[in-house]
């Protein structure tokens, strides 16, 4: 499990995954804009849904687990990117979805749950797939 830290959050992702928001998220804050990060959180946490303003001034650390990167699937990260740049801004979605409907650019459903903790009571989180 890698992590994603942003202001006082962890959210922990496989490391598969981080590193595909990882390239769509960098992509976004290079060109100076903000935008909204959403997932669906873990039934430990209440199996809801989070989101977070990501704004290009905030520092943000990704740290993976593994010690090499992944083969990076295009169609995924270019249905990240479509949810990006739309109006609801970028949704975790699992990679299976990117396979099965690439050409949905409005339409994207969560499908990971994630486990979020604020940074200063645990730094401990985890990913479910529903």
């Amino acid at each position: 499990m890698g992590s994603l830290t942003y202001d006082r959050v962890v959210v922990e992702f496989d490391d598969r995954m981080l590193a595909h928001l990882q390239l769509v998220i960098i992509q976004k804050l290079r060109r100076g804009e903000s935008f909204l990060l959403s997932w669906r959180d873990a039934a430990v946490v209440g199996d809801g849904r989070s989101s977070a303003w990501l704004h290009p001034a905030i520092p943000l650390y990704f740290k993976f687990a593994g010690g090499h990167a992944p083969t990076i699937n295009p169609k995924w990260i270019a249905q990240l990117t479509r949810s990006a740049n739309s109006a609801q801004g970028l949704v975790v979605t699992a990679e299976e979805s990117a396979a099965v409907d690439t050409d949905a650019a409005a339409r994207v459903e969560p499908s990971i749950g994630i486990r979020v903790a604020a940074q200063t009571r645990a730094t401990k989180a985890s990913v479910t797939e529903h």
